[in-house]
């Protein structure tokens, strides 16, 4: 079906991010904390402005305040408003969709998996993810001193970090996953919230326009380039796309035990998260609707796969479907009522990184070390 694009493909599981790797090196030739002063100083005031910056904190500076000439910031400000406005669908397709198939991939998940910040803290871990999410879809996140802008440098630094306590743990089976965070997974991550998501909303009943969904992808091609990602590997338009996660989807093998501990940890979140009995109850009611959504939004045969227990409520979200797809027409011809769906999404996803993180915000500070109970998958 695909032809030599398989072997040009299969070559980026060995393909890291240079830029970030050097950095990261330098962040340990320096006292602790110093790296991470320099970059985000670097971020707040333009790398120019902070004169002890390490070189490879430099180079990397340079090259992500370099725009690509295809950015248009006019078409990536509206990107996020077709996520926005689907408001708590559109987290729910982020948790019970997005994550999901990415927890699938046995050779995507080790990383995670290793790292133990899902399973030990899922609740917050889901938090940053909402926090990231919410400043790449708000409009200016991704211009040069917007919320988004920083948080993607400082995740794409937070990865090499990773990736660099995975090499030195001794445990890292190269030759069965490829390079830890490696160009090929990197390039999946940005699918899982470009062509996922966009899928995920039609599966609910909201209209994507052609229009809509290539802003959206225009969106997360740039976030995708901000992250480290290959410019090569990254697709302009969601048919292109599509292509490439169809070749990903058939090489890649099928969900092992850490897909599903990963899962069963991100379904646990909910209640693992409440504050209070009131919001327990809420959970326990909630648990069968979140199953059904996620057998709809998978498929079938991918849920089990992953454990995802079944509901009796499955048979009930075709009816649900037909509603939001009513709903969202109605929306769609009365642009005061789409105005005012976009400013009530993201006011919720406000709320859900208020609620979630609270005071202590997040920094996206690159780990010291793995987890604690880190011990590795055997290959």
């Amino acid at each position: 079906m695909h032809g030599a694009r398989v072997d040009r493909m299969a070559s980026y599981l060995l393909r890291t991010d240079p830029l970030a790797d050097a950095a990261v090196e330098a962040f340990d030739a320096l006292a602790v904390g110093v790296g991470f002063s320099q970059l985000e100083r670097a971020i707040v005031r333009g790398v120019d402005d902070v004169r002890d910056a390490h070189p490879a904190i430099v180079a990397l500076m340079r090259q992500v305040e370099r725009v690509p000439p295809w950015v248009d910031f006019a078409t990536v400000d509206r990107a996020g408003e077709v996520l926005l406005r689907a408001g708590a669908f559109g987290g729910l397709i982020l948790g019970l969709q997005s994550l999901p198939y990415g927890y699938a991939s046995p050779g995507g998940n080790k990383p995670l998996a290793f790292s133990g910040r899902l399973t030990e803290q899922a609740p917050r871990r889901l938090s940053e993810t909402s926090r990231f999410v919410h400043a790449v879809c708000s409009p200016g996140g991704l211009r040069r001193r917007g919320d988004a802008f920083g948080i993607c440098v400082k995740v794409r630094v937070m990865h090499a970090r990773v990736r660099r306590l995975l090499w030195r743990s001794g445990k890292w089976d190269r030759d069965a996953w490829g390079e830890p965070i490696n160009q090929h997974d990197m390039l999946a991550t940005t699918m899982l919230f470009s062509l996922v998501v966009l899928d995920g909303l039609r599966k609910l009943g909201f209209r994507v326009s052609d229009a809509e969904a290539q802003r959206y992808v225009h969106l997360w091609r740039y976030v995708g380039w901000l992250l480290g990602t290959d410019e090569d590997l990254l697709f302009a338009t969601e048919a292109e796309g599509l292509r490439l996660a169809d070749l990903i989807m058939k090489t890649q093998g099928p969900p092992d035990e850490d897909s599903r501990a990963l899962t069963k940890a991100l379904f646990e979140a909910g209640e693992r998260g409440a504050k209070t009995e009131e919001d327990r109850r809420h959970v326990e009611r909630m648990t069968p609707v979140v199953y059904a959504l996620a057998h709809h939004l998978l498929g079938r045969e991918l849920a089990d796969a992953l454990g995802v227990p079944r509901s009796r409520l499955a048979p009930f979200m075709p009816a649900l479907r037909l509603a939001i797809r009513a709903l969202d027409g109605v929306r769609e011809r009365v642009h005061v009522l789409d105005l005012a769906a976009v400013q009530i999404g993201a006011r919720y996803w406000e709320d859900v990184v208020e609620r979630g993180l609270g005071a202590r915000g997040a920094d996206f500070a690159p780990p010291r070390a793995l987890h604690a109970g880190f011990i590795g998958t055997p290959a």
